[in-house]
């Protein structure tokens, strides 16, 4: 409060001195006679004619009006929907004229304007920050009976300790014109006054684009013409709209009849401008399309170069042309006038005119070319008709809109111009037409408590491309659920579920799984065992109502696993299977899904040992061909195996001898001068020669052993290369 108070107290005081600096107004002149403008130069608008609403939250908007002469027409928008226009704009005159030219108020950011003011602060400058930027002016300062008067030298913060609590001032210090220095306090008994007419002025234009950047957000675009008489303009853009919305109700008759598909459209008018009698067309699809701010004008960051000093240009002068060559001539002649003419129109014609919207509702029709919410709906007549009448009268209703392909989207164009007020939205019709459906129960893992859910299995036979959105079921006159519907294609088949199934339950299992092998390959040294896993998956369906029940099993796809069952699904999607089975009332019934997934096991010969050759052997049903065509290549490698065993027993006893022998050396060197030298060095000498004779025999014997050692595995790898076998396993 203290601080708001203080604000307060120093705007007032500026606006005041703002009043005071400024001069006194001249007379106002005698008030001259109104200007009306001629016909050729007035200010017009145009209104919306067409309008084409995307998935992706963009519309296309086409105004169509009359102008004439040199007319120049204006329409309106906000900065945001600017953009989108300035990148988009399309204008074409339809008659015997052009566009000259567009043009739009435009503005500078804030900061940008208020960079440009002698004043240094910014957008959300503080009472202190203001003051300090003030530094230099000379400022009144009045606090009860006391005037200050100086030139402000600035603001600074202090903190101070008042009844034992620690609080930050904020003081001010002037300059008198006599030279004393003087400190004041800024406090809400203080009044600040701007005594210089200058400071004042800067003040109030710092004020002044504050208030500005809160005024309305419009931008005109005005479009000039040139042309003579009265002639069709045309101008297309696009801009940021809602997205608009899909819902469907689906009727399923209470006797007999083709159940029946409505979809209704719902639209947002949100650009600030009323489509009277405009055509809509609605489009099931999201073109590219992105932001840019064109709008707002766009400043480059241009480098400081400093001023040469010893760089002295002088002036020049050029000769006058003497001739001029036809090149040059040619060069300089303004190109012809280019005039863009569409005979005939817009493309596609723009419906004009009122016209009579075709409603349909349950129990009667809407009439006029408005949609609105919560209009529409007639009284209800005094004699209820039946159920009958009200479902032949649903059927018999044309639809509203016409479907149709625009590559890879789809357009539903409304039959009829319709009129949506600004800030309004309506619910519009774009489909009526009789489907397929099957009525089935659809379990998969996602139920609860076991309970499918209540499904229609629908076919797409409206020939139109359904967008995304929700639907609610009506079966038998009454509401029986709602659920939710991708985009669907024409001829498409999708099941909707829509409610709970409280007279089935669903109860899966596991059944035994099992693993068995099918064929052994051994090729170049690899032997592979190929398996198959088999797994089966039992679902219990009991029902228990009064009525018989198809249900769809939704059984999921496992990477790696293939179907092993009789039983063909009614279809698959990317990742169930989907088997029917119908189950009779107050009846339990049992389904198998069995299911196999083949493996494989990879072995290199040269490793294998007998416990693995016993139990491929014993995995494929005790085969002798596979254990025969292994044997030479297990003794082979068995005597591989005895040589290396005896080449490091070679090597141990070497490694033995070679460290006896430094052993004894280093004794022999610590008997010199002994009484005992003679005897033990003989003794010593004796054992050194023994174990080189051993050496040397284990030299040989070593080099013996690796020779048959090479010319064993030469023999294994001959075999194991050589070996090449396929067994068939039968179950």
């Amino acid at each position: 409060m203290r601080r708001t108070a203080l604000v307060v107290c120093v705007l007032v005081a500026i606006a005041l001195q703002i009043a005071r600096a400024q001069t006194p107004a001249p007379p106002l002149p005698s008030r001259p006679e109104p200007r009306v403008p001629s016909p050729e130069s007035r200010v017009d608008t145009i209104p919306v004619r067409r309008v084409i609403l995307y998935k992706n939250g963009i519309g296309y908007f086409e105004h169509v009006g009359k102008v004439r002469g040199n007319q120049t027409v204006t329409v309106a928008f906000n900065s945001t929907q600017l953009n989108d226009v300035l990148k988009t704009l399309t204008t074409i005159d339809l008659g015997n004229g052009r566009v000259t030219g567009v043009s739009y108020n435009s503005e500078a950011p804030l900061a940008q304007r208020l960079s440009g003011l002698r004043l240094p602060v910014g957008e959300h400058a503080t009472l202190a920050q203001l003051l300090d930027a003030l530094r230099g002016a000379r400022i009144e300062a009045r606090t009860g009976d006391r005037i200050v008067t100086g030139r402000l030298l600035g603001v600074e913060e202090h903190t101070r300790s008042r009844n034992g609590e620690m609080t930050t001032v904020e003081e001010m210090t002037l300059i008198g014109d006599g030279g004393d220095i003087r400190v004041l306090e800024i406090t809400p008994a203080v009044t600040v006054r701007l005594a210089e007419r200058d400071s004042a002025q800067q003040v109030g234009a710092y004020m002044g684009l504050l208030a500005s950047s809160r005024g309305r957000d419009q931008r005109l675009l005005k479009i000039s013409t040139a042309g003579t008489g009265e002639r069709d303009l045309l101008v297309g853009y696009i801009s940021e709209v809602p997205v608009w919305k899909t819902t469907y109700r689906i009727v399923l008759p209470s006797r007999g009849g083709a159940p029946l598909l409505q979809a209704w459209a719902i639209v947002d008018n949100t650009i600030g401008e009323d489509w009277q009698n405009v055509e809509l067309s609605l489009v099931a699809g999201a073109p590219q399309s992105f932001l840019q701010q064109l709008s707002q004008p766009l400043y480059a960051q241009r480098p400081v170069v400093p001023l040469p000093k010893s760089l002295l240009v002088m002036p020049q002068t050029h000769q006058s042309t003497l001739a001029e060559t036809d090149s040059l001539q040619a060069a300089v002649e303004p190109p012809t006038e280019f005039r863009t003419r569409v005979e005939g129109g817009v493309a596609g014609g723009v419906v004009g005119g009122s016209g009579s919207g075709s409603g349909f509702g349950i129990g009667g029709e809407t009439g006029g070319g408005t949609y609105r919410p919560g209009v529409g709906v007639p009284q209800a007549a005094p004699v209820r008709p039946s159920r009958e009448e009200i479902e032949n009268r649903l059927a018999q209703t044309s639809a509203a809109a016409l479907g149709g392909d625009l590559g890879d989207l789809f357009e539903y164009k409304i039959s009829e111009p319709i009129s949506i007020p600004k800030n309004q939205s309506a619910l519009v019709p774009i489909l009526n037409h009789e489907v397929g459906v099957d009525r089935v129960s659809v379990w998969n893992g996602m139920v609860v408590n076991g309970r499918p859910l209540r499904s229609l299995w629908l076919t797409n036979s409206s020939g139109s491309t359904l967008d995304g959105g929700s639907f609610s079921v009506l079966d038998a006159g009454a509401f029986a659920g709602e659920g939710l519907v991708e985009p669907m294609k024409p001829g498409e088949k999708r099941l909707l579920s829509y409610a709970v199934d409280l007279g089935v339950q669903v109860e899966p299992r596991n059944g035994d799984e099992q693993r068995a092998v099918s064929r052994i390959s051994i090729t170049r040294g690899v032997l592979v065992q190929y398996s198959e896993r088999l797994a089966r998956r039992v679902y219990t369906i009991r029902n228990s109502d009064t009525t018989d029940r198809r249900i769809v099993i939704e059984h999921p796809i496992r990477a790696g696993w293939k179907l092993a069952s009789t039983v063909t699904p009614a279809e698959t999607s990317t990742d169930a299977y989907r088997f029917v089975v119908s189950v009779p009332a107050k009846k339990t019934e049992t389904f198998t899904v069995a299911e196999r997934q083949p493996v494989s096991q990879t072995y290199r010969v040269a490793d294998i040992t007998d416990q693995q050759v016993d139990l491929i052997v014993r995995e494929s049903g005790g085969d002798p061909v596979l254990r025969s065509a292994l044997a030479p290549i297990i003794a082979a490698r068995a005597i591989v195996a005895g040589l290396n065993a005896e080449l490091n027993g070679r090597a141990v006893e070497t490694k033995r001898i070679e460290d006896d022998q430094m052993r004894v050396r280093e004794n022999m060197k610590a008997l010199r001068g002994s009484s005992e030298e003679q005897q033990l060095l003989k003794r010593y000498t004796a054992q050194l020669t023994q174990q080189e004779d051993r050496v040397d025999a284990l030299r040989r014997e070593t080099g013996d052993l690796e020779r048959r050692r090479r010319d064993a595995q030469t023999e294994l790898a001959r075999l194991i290369d050589s070996l090449t076998s396929e067994v068939a396993v039968t179950p």
